[in-house]
């Protein structure tokens, strides 16, 4: 039977036991060491608590090592429990972890830690065994990289299955030039910058970027939602001055940049129109009323007022009808077509300076039509009292007279009945 480290350290006191040592090894168990009364319900000679236990192992933390025990069965535990700490701490020790960047399309090779050429070793992909032919002695050789091989790979020594090293193989490809745009949605509070890469990479990427006015730099705060945009406030409002914005991208595999000047009215594009809706205008086939609302991110429309531009078409023609409105935000549309339903847009832009903003969310709407009326005309009475006349069927039980037939039957009874009294009188003769 075989204590816990626990049942060790704090036994159930049925008779006194003997003194137990504990030190780190290495130190002579000098430095840090703890004697440990059995016999005094788990309480330390110098009143101080057993050193702390590894929560996994269950194992005290750093190695420690156990002095001699009168009982050969503690003695015994207590060796295995100092054994597993140190094969833990040798396996830990001995391998290597990291993680390795490769271009996509290079060859690699990976050497099994500290293992020499000859040594015997087996490498895994994730777990799955590499097969033999793509070693060479102990290096695993990679042929022309794709990304499909990205994975952790692990080299273990012969057969003891000891792990000798380990590492996570990224593939990627460098950095191309990044796109940047800067537009000012908010003017005049400022400008945004953002930016994405016209290809992936595969592996992670850091950006960097600088704005400069004139010769003095401005702050780019980080946007709180996306993480490829940052924010520019105006120092200077109708400045002359040019921005220069500069972008950097970095990965384990290369750099990029590019760059942006311009004057700060160039960028200028409000964002789209919102709420627009259109509607048909009662009693009146060609005419549809659309309204909208300035963009809520333009913060000041009566200093720097904007403009709009409407289109709109059948959805039957493919060819969009214009109107630019200097003020307002709503028209009516008078050449539309009676019953077809339409498409309808707008967008804005600043009455100066700047560009036309997006196209806003379509809405669809159709001209009002007036609703059929069931009349009914007098050649249709006509045309109706016809088809009945022609389709009467009298019911079952009608019975029809023919006059001419009822004659006939009437002449062919009196010649009956004459003849009868003829009969009868002649029989009175006989």
């Amino acid at each position: 039977m075989c204590w816990s480290l626990k049942e060790l350290i704090a036994p159930e006191p049925v008779q006194k036991q003997p003194v137990v040592a504990w030190g780190r090894a290495g130190s002579g168990g000098e430095e840090g060491a703890k004697i440990l009364d059995l016999s005094s319900k788990g309480q330390s000679s110098n009143q101080k608590n057993p050193p702390d236990v590894d929560e996994k192992l269950r194992t005290p933390q750093g190695l420690w090592t156990c002095g001699e025990m009168a009982n050969p069965v503690p003695s015994a535990c207590c060796v295995v429990l100092a054994a597993v700490v140190v094969v833990y701490a040798q396996r830990h020790s001995q391998q290597d972890s990291h993680i390795q960047y490769e271009r996509v399309g290079a060859d690699v090779t990976m050497k099994c830690g500290s293992m020499d050429w000859d040594a015997a070793v087996t490498w895994t992909a994730n777990g799955t065994d590499i097969d033999e032919s793509r070693l060479n002695g102990s290096y695993l050789i990679l042929k022309n990289v794709n990304l499909t091989q990205s994975g952790q790979y692990s080299c273990y020594e012969g057969s003891s299955w000891h792990l000798k090293y380990q590492t996570y193989l990224r593939v990627g490809t460098p950095p191309k030039e990044p796109l940047l745009m800067c537009r000012s949605n908010n003017y005049p509070k400022g400008f945004y910058c953002s930016w994405h890469l016209p290809t992936p990479t595969s592996i992670p990427n850091s950006f960097n970027i600088s704005v400069i006015h004139g010769t003095k730099e401005m702050v780019c705060e980080k946007d709180v939602f996306l993480k490829n945009r940052c924010h520019i406030r105006y120092i200077q409002l109708f400045s002359t001055v040019k921005y220069k914005v500069t972008l950097t991208v970095t990965n384990a595999l290369g750099k990029n940049s590019t760059s942006l000047t311009f004057d700060e009215f160039t960028i200028v594009k409000p964002d789209p129109p919102e709420s627009v809706v259109a509607k048909p205008v009662p009693n009146n086939p060609r005419r549809l009323e659309v309204s909208w609302q300035n963009p809520s991110s333009w913060p000041d429309p009566e200093s720097f007022p904007l403009k709009f531009f409407l289109r709109y078409r059948p959805l039957i023609l493919d060819q969009w009808q214009h109107v630019e409105l200097s003020d307002g935000t709503s028209h009516t549309i008078t050449d539309a077509y009676a019953g077809k339903e339409y498409i309808i847009q707008v967008a804005a832009k600043d009455n100066d300076i700047g560009t036309w903003s997006d196209w806003s969310v379509a809405v669809h709407a159709t001209p009002w039509t007036e609703e059929p009326k069931h009349l009914t005309t007098e050649a249709q009475i006509t045309e109706t009292t016809s088809a009945s006349t022609s389709s009467f069927m009298p019911p079952p039980t009608t019975k029809i007279c023919d006059k001419g037939a009822v004659v006939g039957s009437g002449a062919v009874a009196a010649r009956w009945t004459a003849g009868l009294v003829l009969a009868a009188y002649g029989v009175l003769f006989i």
